[in-house]
């Protein structure tokens, strides 16, 4: 066996460590949220709302060019059930279209409102620099952060901030659901994965008192900690899972209510998805670069800093995941030159056992918002196999998104655009935010689905079925990826 061939099987062999040390992670989480956060849930659905006087609350409403949803983000807004003299609500608006003249049309209708339409001179720091900005003009003790695709309910500020009863809760976040999650494929496996972040993921990691993070919406925090940890900063394209551990750091407590929804829009097409993804898995990774360090020589407890680790490290699974797919061909053909080293290929037992523990992690969250355990099932079987498909064929371009991340490459906040789709004839083409698909790292897609079709061809070419099922999943993930990414292209 050549050097070569030797540091291949290295890289290999520690992808699929990694793997299973996450997935590990993920199934202790799962134990949680059924050991302590379902009863924790029934407790907080409890707390009783009692209030002599309701706090004075900011809403803070970051928008940038959403000309289709600004509008019913306003309306939303505005029908909160709560005392319009203690409630505070900033438009801070940074758009160069004509979102900023639907503002001004629409906050006309609500002249009982304190409504503020505030403008910079420059979108410095992005999303992070437009809610910094409007801390220093917010008069509320508490501060609820909306993105503009979302659509809070009457009641969400009532519901939300009964926790902070306890002077040490720094943070309340809710759990996102769907206005349109069954426009399409892509919609459908959005939301699949997202009800299992905002089910089991959240809830376990509340519940066992370990790090966990604001996801830049559909929350309220105590200004008071945000200002204690510092403020909003830009050095991250995930300001809100920066500020969280920076929070955490101080002493803060956060709570997640599975039992709140927020709901909000998915990205229909395939460009929009690429660089809502982007900014999501570079961002975890500038943030992992800034934080890591701290949390494995802080006092938390050792099983915080083993989900701390895998939280901010989660966006490196999508390396792990390339290079263990891309190795297994040239490994499959070394298993059959190097019998001697058939022992070590019996490590390909590690991704079932990472595959259960992920299967058990995602039919949790399915099952705990389904009546029929049955009919959860059923339907859970083909979702969850496209969605770890398509997640496959997602890895080279998110590789290359935290590979950035890791090595200080600062790129803009690209916002991900809304089209206020919420029904199966709605469409998002012809409009007037369009967003790139091709690329070269496309053309890498479509070339990586052919192949996995040649590891497929391996398989039976050398009568070794165990990766078979692997490259089957890479196959379809990488030519769907690639496929969808050619057809939403085009703009009609």
């Amino acid at each position: 066996m050549s050097v070569a061939e030797g540091l291949m099987l290295v890289v290999y062999v520690l992808s699929l460590a990694f793997i299973f040390c996450y997935s590990m992670a993920q199934l202790h989480l799962t134990i949680l949220y059924w050991t302590r956060g379902r009863s924790r849930t029934r407790n907080l659905k409890s707390v009783a709302v009692q209030h002599k006087e309701w706090p004075a609350v900011t809403v803070q409403l970051p928008v940038y060019n959403e000309r289709y949803v600004v509008a019913r983000l306003i309306a939303a807004v505005a029908a909160f059930d709560y005392p319009h003299n203690r409630l505070q609500i900033q438009l801070l608006d940074d758009s160069t279209d004509d979102t900023t003249a639907i503002i001004d049309g629409r906050i006309k209708d609500y002249p009982h409102l304190n409504i503020q339409h505030i403008r910079r001179p420059d979108r410095t720091g992005y999303k992070a620099g437009a809610l910094q900005h409007g801390l220093a003009q917010a008069t509320g003790e508490y501060i609820a952060i909306f993105d503009a695709d979302f659509l809070p309910k009457p009641d969400f500020l009532k519901q939300s901030l009964a926790p902070f009863a306890n002077p040490q809760v720094g943070v309340v976040q809710t759990r996102w659901s769907h206005l349109n999650k069954d426009y399409s494929l892509l919609t459908r496996l959005q939301a699949f994965g997202l009800n299992a972040h905002f089910t089991v993921e959240q809830t376990g990691r509340n519940s066992g008192g370990h790090f966990m993070n604001f996801n830049g919406t559909a929350g309220v925090w105590r200004k008071a900690c945000i200002m204690d940890a510092g403020g909003w900063q830009a050095d991250t394209l995930t300001e809100d899972l920066d500020l969280s551990y920076r929070a955490q750091f101080r002493g803060w407590q956060f709570l997640f209510l599975e039992h709140v929804e927020a709901p909000a829009e998915l990205p229909a097409a395939m460009g929009a998805l690429k660089s809502q993804q982007f900014r999501w898995t570079k961002g975890a990774a500038e943030t992992a670069r800034k934080h890591l360090w701290r949390v494995l020589h802080s006092n938390v407890s050792l099983p915080t800093k083993f989900h701390a680790f895998f939280h901010l490290l989660n966006s490196a699974i999508f390396i792990c995941v390339l290079l263990t797919a891309v190795l297994s061909i040239p490994v499959l053909f070394l298993k059959q030159e190097v019998p001697d080293l058939a022992f070590l290929f019996k490590l390909g037992y590690v991704l079932l056992l990472s595959l259960a523990a992920l299967v058990a992690f995602y039919w949790s969250a399915q099952l705990s918002h389904s009546a029929s355990a049955w009919r959860s099932t059923v339907q859970f079987i083909p979702e969850f196999l496209l969605f770890l498909s398509i997640s496959m064929g997602l890895s080279l371009h998110n590789s290359i998104a935290v590979i950035e991340g890791y090595l200080g490459k600062k790129t803009p906040f690209i916002r991900t655009p809304k089209y206020n789709i919420l029904h199966p004839k709605d469409s998002w083409r012809k409009q007037g935010y369009s967003m790139k698909s091709i690329s070269p790292v496309t053309i890498l897609e479509g070339l990586l689905a052919l192949y996995f079709l040649f590891g497929i061809w391996a398989a039976f070419r050398l009568q070794d079925y165990g990766q078979l099922p692997f490259h089957v999943l890479l196959a379809y993930g990488f030519g769907t990826v690639f496929f969808y990414s050619i057809l939403h292209s085009r703009r009609a």
